[in-house]
Formats: C-alpha cells, structure tokens, sequence
C-alpha cells in the first residue's frame, strides 16, 4: 500500500509546517487594531450600610 510510505508525505508535512511557521507569525505581527484600546474608567461604588433590624 502506497499511502503508507511515510518516505514523500514526511517531506511535505514538514515542508508546509515550515511554511506555516514563518508566514504565519508575520501575518499576525503585522495585524494593527484600528482603533486603540483604553482602559475603562474605574467606577467607585459607594457602599452605604443597611439600617434593618435584624430581630
């Protein structure tokens, strides 16, 4: 059975993970956001404290 040759399919699966591995950074280094990214403003949350009975 051919297919199980490991001989030509080795090579090409390396080859494309090499291929892979050198674009395919690049692409993602070169991606810019189009728009910049803030911190949102911390909102202070005031904390009163309950008058209940509790018996």
């Amino acid at each position: 059975m051919p297919q199980l040759n490991p001989g030509p399919w080795f090579c090409v699966l390396a080859v494309m993970w090499l291929t892979f591995l050198t674009v395919a950074p690049q692409m993602l280094l070169s991606h810019l956001f189009p728009n910049k990214i803030t911190p949102a403003e911390k909102l202070e949350q005031s904390t009163n404290p309950w008058s209940w009975q509790w018996q």
